[in-house]
């Protein structure tokens, strides 16, 4: 099942701060819903595992996130794939930009996933409604973190 998802939060910091926070792996365990384990590799990338529950299906995901075409300060594409046992797969990846705007940074992402497995099976409306919750709990966190 494929999925997309996009948006913009407005955060009252400057953008070199923010691109600081985004590629923290402190703040990212800390910010993304459910993450157990966070670690940084060496190719510009990481690997985690987090816990989450989507509708009935509950499930602990595996697996590795990678980083490209970095410009910083002001974006970069973030790539992931994970297996999370008989509840099934996803992978995607999103392009996050930042831009000045009004005294901070406006930060907008465009994602674009695929699911497979029990997951998938659950229906659009509910997986797209979750999708859109684990965003809005992980911008939260994140703005909170970043206006501290």
């Amino acid at each position: 099942m494929a999925m997309t998802m996009n948006g913009e939060v407005q955060l009252a910091a400057p953008r070199e701060v923010v691109w600081d926070k985004l590629n923290d792996p402190e703040v990212l365990k800390a910010c993304i819903p459910g993450c157990e384990e966070l670690e940084k590799t060496e190719d510009e990338g990481f690997r985690a595992v987090a816990k989450i529950k989507i509708g009935p299906v509950s499930a602990r995901f595996k697996g590795r996130v990678t980083l490209s075409d970095l410009d910083p300060p002001n974006g970069y594409r973030i790539s992931g794939e994970g297996e999370g046992g008989v509840a099934g797969f996803a992978k995607g990846s999103a392009a996050v930009g930042l831009a000045d705007k009004d005294g901070g940074t406006l930060l907008s992402y465009n994602v674009e996933a695929q699911i497979g497995g029990k997951l998938a099976q659950l229906g659009q409306r509910l997986i797209n409604g979750s999708a859109k919750k684990l965003a809005d709990e992980f911008f939260s966190k994140f703005t909170g973190v970043v206006q501290g």
